[in-house]
């Protein structure tokens, strides 16, 4: 309740009552917020139908962007496909960094990585956007081959790393060539998740994986 002093034009001043009632006004969300979302379906997108096959209507119908706003915003479908990318790459080298790097023996360290692409988190697409993109642009983009070249060497030299460690604690055989196992191990994941995407049955894929283990 607010007091309010009123002047008559007969008479003095006199204090009245007022009941005022105040709404709570909506902050508009940062600009950072909706770019956020749009990458994140944009991601899911290119992953499920890769570049070609995802069209700027499927763009705002997944954002719920209107063609303007993801044209000033992101500039370019290109511009958005590689923000899509480059978030793809961090957030899963990331968690595969932090699994190589851990103190589990490195055979299940290897087993978590390849079953990753055996039991895939079933809210995402299948398959593998960096290996999808690798089969259908690198081979003609140089930029996006040379993203996805950057992130495939930061993995390899840390299980690199990791396998040349595992030998010299007497963990796995000497004999071996610890790139040329980090290579071999990225290889068959590239194989399981394609294979995946194709309808490979979890049978086939787990047998792959305790063939994969059983190499070193």
């Amino acid at each position: 309740m607010l007091s309010t002093l009123v002047t008559l034009s007969s008479g003095g001043p006199f204090w009245i009552k007022q009941s005022i009632t105040c709404y709570g006004v909506r902050m508009a969300r940062p600009r950072t917020f909706y770019e956020d979302h749009a990458v994140a379906a944009a991601m899911n997108l290119f992953w499920t139908h890769g570049y070609e096959g995802t069209s700027t209507q499927d763009l705002c119908e997944a954002t719920g962007l209107g063609r303007s706003s993801i044209y000033n915003t992101f500039s370019s479908k290109r511009d958005l496909f590689d923000r899509a990318l480059r978030q793809y790459m961090e957030t899963k080298t990331a968690a595969q960094l932090d699994l190589i790097q851990s103190e589990l023996p490195i055979r299940e360290r290897v087993r978590r990585i390849l079953w990753d692409a055996v039991e895939p988190d079933p809210a995402e697409p299948l398959g593998c956007l960096v290996v999808n993109s690798l089969v259908e642009l690198a081979p003609h983009d140089r930029e996006v081959a040379d993203a996805l070249d950057r992130d495939h060497a930061v993995k390899i030299a840390a299980l690199t790393t990791a396998f040349r460690a595992a030998q010299a604690s007497g963990e796995i055989d000497a004999g071996h060539d610890p790139a040329a196992l980090a290579d071999y191990v990225y290889v068959v994941l590239s194989g399981l998740r394609v294979s995946a995407r194709g309808g490979a049955s979890r049978a086939a894929q787990e047998a792959v994986v305790t063939a994969a283990l059983r190499t070193f």
